[in-house]
């Protein structure tokens, strides 16, 4: 089961994940809470969430070129 959650987090851009690791609260309640959130205000905080995923996901490709040592050749 844990193997299965780690794959979807993966899949799923992780935005839940990075928040609960970054304040250091359980990723199940973030999730619970966006959720609810998300039926009170019809689906707004889906819109912030795409933007942060896709922040994380371009964050991840520039940390990834830095590192690669062939793209200064």
């Amino acid at each position: 089961m844990k193997r299965i959650r780690a794959i979807l987090e993966m899949q799923a851009f992780g935005v839940c994940t990075a928040i609960g690791e970054r304040l250091g609260i359980a990723t199940s309640k973030i999730r619970m809470w966006f959720i609810y959130i998300s039926f009170l205000t019809f689906g707004s905080p889906i819109i912030i969430y795409m933007i942060l995923a896709f922040t994380r996901n371009i964050k991840n490709y520039i940390l990834a070129a830095k590192r690669n040592p062939l793209k200064n050749w």
